[in-house]
């Protein structure tokens, strides 16, 4: 599961790192239905396949679900017209629309959305979305146009989880989902279909005509890899992209243009220093967790890091109607951490560093390299951390070794149900659980809350479940990232007020409504 993450993390977060363009020819007198070019900032990309990646933005384009999320990020209906849950069977029925297809023009059924969850389900591709699915007992397709998912037990999410993009069989059956061709030559339902991937380069898509939710306006969009902050603002600045997420450092540059709108949107994604609880330090000190977020000044961070786009962070559903204010914030508070460290055995060497047992309290925060507000962020921690007596370093890396490091700067974070990135962070052996963080109170108030109907019982599940973990911390909470886009200003369609997922993902919700205008 690790080794499938390192994927990941360097070909699928780049994507959400990523956005549209445009800009390339339109006609006289306004809006060319499907003859604009929209161009997009991208990170790399080595496989495409929402199955196993989670962090694909790009999967917006190429894929589509059975459900969808709308502007506000509530479920509605997409490939599926409709659906009803039986609670007595715990059988969950959608009806797919009538003539659906996939980009090569085979029929989308109901036996490619059985094939796709099993595949998300089979161990044996290390689906880094699985925690979402295994509540599955059973999947029917009594027709073309049914699917029958029957539960071992109620999930809640269970709708949002059908957002998932629909595979094709046709082509996926009997193929290695990990190591196959399909991943660099992606089939889907979505609004875009993959026209041409230059390696490193760029990948270009092209409007899919047979659309469930109607034709495209915009007719090409390209990701152009443009891994680095700094060159993304040179290119937004000579025209050579329409679209990018970029830093609040250079979004002032780039509004003083005049050709591009910059719309600072909300979201649900928020960085903190993720502890690998394997590691010597915090395997033998996980109190460590606890006591070194009073370290931490959020707000310094914030001010300098974001130039104040963002919130200090204190818990992983802070966005959502389940936070829970009253928790335990550990703002921040140097003279506490010292005390809390001296009472737990630490007491400063001669290099003025804190130790015990003969161990010195020594580690470093890693961070990708790509992303330089990570780190950067990493260096400000570390310097605090320095600061107190603590001898942290920081380092960027271009890819993260979970097993071998100490600590690194994550993010996460989901504007929708709350079990989406809780359950398969913070349950022990979940999916995306990497810093081996274990809580069995923990794991127990996650499964009944993704269990439970009942809106108050569940929101105090989810209360008492932010309370529990602030007893033993898997992390430090740092800061939820406003995510910046900067984007020609006759590109039209954008939600500005839609709240935003990890990476900012989620721009993308209705591509399909943007136009080019004049």
């Amino acid at each position: 599961m690790k080794k499938k993450f390192l994927v990941s993390l360097l070909c699928i977060c780049a994507l959400v790192t990523g956005l549209l363009l445009t800009g390339c020819g339109s006609s006289e007198g306004g809006e060319s239905k499907g003859g604009d070019t929209l161009v997009y900032g991208s990170q790399d990309y080595t496989a495409i396949n929402p199955a196993l990646y989670e962090h694909g933005e790009i999967n917006a384009l190429l894929f589509a679900g059975l459900t969808a999320h709308d502007e506000d990020n509530k479920v509605v209906p997409a490939l599926a017209e409709s659906w009803k849950f039986d609670e007595e069977s715990l059988t969950y029925t959608f009806k797919l629309r009538e003539g659906l297809t996939f980009h090569d023009g085979e029929a989308l059924t109901s036996a490619d959305v059985k094939f796709t969850l099993e595949a998300i389900l089979d161990e044996d591709n290390q689906s880094e979305i699985i925690s979402n699915y295994t509540d599955i007992d059973k999947i029917t397709c009594p027709d073309d146009l049914t699917v029958k998912i029957k539960l071992k037990q109620v999930n809640v999410a269970f709708p949002d989880y059908m957002s998932i993009g629909i595979l094709p069989k046709h082509l996926l059956e009997g193929e290695d989902l990990a190591t196959c061709d399909f991943n660099q030559n992606p089939v889907g339902a979505g609004p875009y279909k993959m026209k041409e991937w230059d390696t490193a380069q760029s990948i270009t898509m092209e409007k899919f005509d047979g659309y469930y939710n109607g034709e495209p306006n915009i007719g090409t969009v390209v990701f152009k890899i443009v891994p680095d902050t700094d060159a993304k603002a040179m290119q937004l600045k000579s025209g050579d992209i329409d679209m990018a997420q970029i830093t609040a450092k250079t979004a002032k540059d780039i509004e003083e243009t005049g050709d591009y709108n910059i719309y600072r949107m909300d979201t649900a994604d928020y960085r903190a220093i993720a502890y690998n609880f394997g590691s010597p330090l915090f395997k033998k000190y996980p109190e460590l967790a606890n006591i070194l977020s009073y370290a931490i000044d959020r707000e310094t961070i914030i001010k300098s890091v974001l130039l104040g786009e963002g919130q200090a962070a204190y818990s992983p559903i802070q966005k959502g109607e389940y936070n829970n204010e009253k928790i335990e914030k550990f703002s921040y508070d140097p003279e506490e951490c010292q005390k809390l460290l001296e009472e737990d055995g630490w007491k400063k060497n001669s290099d003025g560093f804190y130790e015990k047992d003969g161990t010195e309290l020594k580690f470093v925060i890693s961070a990708m390299s790509d992303d330089q507000v990570r780190v950067d962020m990493a260096k400000l921690c570390a310097n605090q951390l320095q600061k107190i007596g603590v001898n942290a370093s920081a380092e960027s890396k271009p890819s993260l070794d979970w097993a071998g490091q100490d600590c690194c700067i994550i993010g996460w974070g989901s504007p929708f149900d709350a079990d989406d990135h809780t359950y398969k962070v913070f349950s022990t052996d979940a999916g995306d659980n990497y810093t081996g963080y274990s809580n069995q109170k923990i794991d127990q108030l996650l499964k009944d809350a993704r269990h439970t109907e009942n809106q108050e019982k569940r929101k105090a599940l989810y209360q008492e479940f932010q309370e529990e973990m602030t007893k033993a911390m898997p992390y430090t909470f740092i800061a939820y990232v406003d995510a910046d886009y900067a984007i020609k200003k006759n590109i039209t369609g954008i939600t500005e007020k839609t709240v935003l997922g990890h990476h900012g993902v989620g721009v993308f919700w209705n591509i399909a409504d943007w136009k080019i205008e004049g």
